[in-house]
């Protein structure tokens, strides 16, 4: 392992810091119904430790104010060995302690408050809100998280890339940290975006906090922030100078071994990764492919280093492509992906991301039966994948080459299980009567989908009959579809549109199984 020192220091300047706390942190059908319900969050699975206390619960006896010798060891280390820059104990401390001591002592509690552990590490302004990260992530994943915790973690992340876009960071980071605060961000935002959908049963107090804090997780602050990491840390101009041989960026993994900080260019690098994911659930699909650019996806990268990254990468970049009938480019990636995993998830059973990794398996193999059946490139997939495939989605796949009924319920049906958790991120009304939209944004693009769907089964009799015949005269095919010339050469040129789409670089490609 490499272990990277130097001269115990403040984590920021005074000066910085000064500049910091000055800054302002604002920068219809009953198949479809079934199928919404399935896609909603389950928000109130967690238990809620200031619910169940206000309405009598049982008594966890959890004291915010409590530190454990084994918390106090813990902050003390994890300080030392940030300061040191020790990547390789602060790693292990993130992905191992940290999640031991959860299990053990916090299991169904918050960790103890950021005010009752800042006297063990010097009051540090830096670490205290790198500790409220790491706090308000385990609240998210452990517990059912407030209103007002949400908007103070988002006032967290504020003053995080604050600092770190303005401060003169000193730091050295593990790589998965920094994934984790990108991913963690763009998770709650989508998160507080469903639970602020969900007016029906909200209170006087929580729709006059939201009223308060209408500018808390705006999406225009979210992709301002994640656009800045990317633009201040000048990643895209890295990358393109690594291409030249003027740069070892990927080559070191990201890290910087000449005792400088890989905070921001790494946190620009996986912003990349978080705007295509927020544009995504936007569903603006353009954009979000469009800050991908950058990142070569062919080839290894740091974003194949962490393992969360990779699969949310190809994730993302797939079911883009998909909903821009770029279905070659989908299924290309997502049998990649799904092959790396196959071979590779054993390694992964201990990690934390193990669950996640397992779910997006299941559903990009749900995506790759959509875009076999909806552009046949089998030749694509590896025989390991298929194997697993037609395990998984053989007969559903069989049915879905038909043009009923049936078959459009098995496209709905796999698209609301795979899906991104789409968001509405315009504020709601507050006026009478409050209703829900939690699932409007959802309902659109798969109507949107599903329309597609419809256009391609009208397609399939004459895909069907080119496949049987390499020649064919329009004569003789009109009369075997029962149709006139004038309407199969209708027919002929939708299947030409349909099987063709625009490529990242704006040139025309053929997706067709057959000329």
């Amino acid at each position: 392992r490499r272990t990277m020192r130097s001269p115990f220091r403040p984590l920021f300047s005074r000066s910085s810091l000064t500049a910091i706390y000055q800054l302002d942190c604002e920068l219809g059908s009953e198949i479809l119904q079934k199928m919404a319900n399935n896609y909603e969050y389950d928000d109130a699975a967690p238990a809620n430790y200031e619910e169940v206390q206000r309405q009598g619960g049982q008594d966890t006896g959890y004291d915010p104010n409590f530190v454990p010798d084994s918390v106090k060891s813990f902050v003390v280390h994890m300080y030392r060995h940030i300061r040191e820059k020790n990547v390789y104990e602060i790693h292990q401390m993130c992905e191992t302690s940290f999640q031991t001591l959860s299990e053990r002592l916090f299991k169904d509690t918050p960790w103890p408050s950021v005010e009752a552990i800042a006297p063990y590490v010097d009051n540090d302004h830096v670490f205290c809100l790198l500790y409220r990260e790491m706090w308000f992530r385990h609240l998210y994943a452990r517990l059912s998280p407030t209103l007002k915790q949400r908007i103070d973690s988002y006032d967290n992340y504020c003053s995080l890339f604050q600092v770190v876009l303005h401060g003169v960071v000193n730091m050295q980071l593990p790589n998965q940290w920094l994934w984790d605060m990108v991913d963690e961000f763009v998770y709650q935002f989508q998160s507080f975006c469903q639970y602020r959908a969900k007016m029906k049963n909200k209170t006087e107090q929580e729709i006059a906090l939201l009223k308060q804090h209408e500018k808390a997780w705006n999406v225009y602050g979210v992709l301002n922030f994640l656009q800045a990491l990317v633009e201040k840390s000048t990643i895209i101009q890295i990358l393109e100078q690594e291409k030249e041989g003027l740069e070892q960026f990927t080559a070191t993994d990201g890290y910087d071994y000449s005792g400088g900080s890989n905070v921001l260019k790494v946190l620009g690098y996986f912003s990349m990764v978080g705007l295509l994911r927020v544009h995504c659930l936007l569903g603006d699909y353009h954009t979000g492919l469009k800050w991908l650019q950058p990142i070569d996806i062919t080839q290894q990268g740091v974003y194949t280093i962490v393992i969360g990254c990779h699969i949310a990468t190809i994730y993302h970049y797939g079911f883009a492509n998909l909903m821009l009938r770029r279905y070659v480019d989908a299924v290309r990636e997502f049998n990649k992906i799904l092959l790396y995993i196959y071979k590779t998830k054993q390694y992964h059973q201990k990690s934390a991301q193990y669950e996640q990794l397992l779910k997006k398996n299941e559903q990009m193999y749900a995506l790759l039966a959509v875009s076999l059946s909806l552009c046949p490139q089998t030749k694509l997939v590896d025989e390991s994948v298929n194997s697993q495939l037609r395990e998984k989605y053989g007969e559903k796949m069989m049915r879905m080459q038909r043009s009923d009924d049936e078959a459009f319920g098995i496209y709905d049906e796999l698209f609301s299980y795979a899906c991104p958790k789409f968001i509405t991120p315009s504020a709601p009304s507050f006026e009478e009567p409050l209703v829900n939209y939690n699932q409007d944004a959802y309902r659109l693009q798969l109507n949107m989908f599903l329309y597609e769907v419809k256009q391609q089964q009208l397609l399939s009799g004459v895909r069907t009959f080119l496949k049987v015949y390499s020649s064919i005269s329009l004569a003789k095919l009109a009369n075997y579809m029962e149709v006139d010339e004038p309407t199969l050469r209708t027919i002929l040129l939708t299947y030409k549109h349909k099987t063709h789409s625009v490529d990242s670089e704006g040139k025309i490609i053929s997706n067709a199984d057959i000329d």
